[in-house]
Parts: structure tokens; C-alpha cells; sequence
């Protein structure tokens, strides 16, 4: 199941040239796991009150393909590729239309609190699982 998140390029996120700065695509495709989480129905405080389990970022594949501009609609689709007890991997683009401007693939780790290596609850991991894309 992918999930798609539409957002505009402001002023902000640009160089002088008016084209994105390369570390705003880290938060725009930050932006839209939060938001793909959410559209599972996954509540990310309630997961860390109630277990003290956090989901961090361990490794990211980025490919930077073409510029987004000031004042571009843009949209991230976030696609899940694996889930496993422990982790979460995704594919990420970033894209003006259907041109692709930024693709990456971001592998998530649930952490204890303290850092350490934690599972997946298992009612997250089926929902997650449920999510991927059939084969």
C-alpha cells in the first residue's frame, strides 16, 4: 500500500537559486512517514508512553535525480518494501508530477528509549505487514 503526501516547495526550503536544498528532502520524505504512520492508524506518542519504543532512522539510500524549484507542488510516496521484528524498510520519491525528483530507500529500527535494539509490537508488525505491496 503506498501512501502519498502532497506539499509545496516555500521560499524556506530553497538555495539563492531558488532550488531545494538538498537536506529539505530528508524532511520532506520525514514529513510523509509520519504521515503514512498515521494513515495506518499507528499513534507514535501513545507507542512511546505506553511501551517506550521509538522508531529512528539506521540507514538511507538517497539518489537526488532532479531539482525541485520554489513554489513546486511536489508529492512523496512512501511505499513499504520489508518489515521484519525489528525493522521497517521503505521507498521513498519525491516527485513533481510524474517525474521523479528524489528516491530513497530509508531502513527504520524500533529502539527502546535508551537506544537499544527493540521488536516490533506484534499488533504494529501485522499492520505494517499488511501494508506491503502483494508479490
Amino acid at each position: 500500500m503506498s501512501h502519498t503526501f502532497a506539499l509545496r516547495v516555500y521560499y524556506e526550503d530553497t538555495d539563492l537559486a531558488g532550488i531545494v536544498y538538498y537536506a529539505n528532502y530528508l524532511k520532506f520524505i520525514e514529513r510523509a512517514r509520519g504521515e503514512w504512520v498515521r494513515a495506518l492508524g499507528m499513534d507514535q506518542v501513545a507507542l512511546r508512553a505506553e511501551t517506550g519504543q521509538v522508531f529512528a532512522v539506521r540507514r538511507l539510500v538517497a539518489d537526488y535525480l532532479r531539482p525541485a524549484k520554489f513554489d513546486d507542488e511536489l508529492s512523496v510516496r512512501t511505499t513499504p518494501r520489508a518489515v521484519t521484528v525489528a525493522r521497517i524498510v521503505l521507498h521513498q520519491q519525491v516527485m513533481r508530477g510524474d517525474t521523479v525528483l528524489f528516491d530513497a530507500e530509508v531502513t527504520l529500527v524500533c529502539l527502546t528509549e535508551a537506544g537499544h535494539a527493540a521488536r516490533i509490537p506484534a499488533d504494529l508488525r501485522q499492520r505494517l505487514a499488511a501494508a506491503l505491496p502483494s508479490p
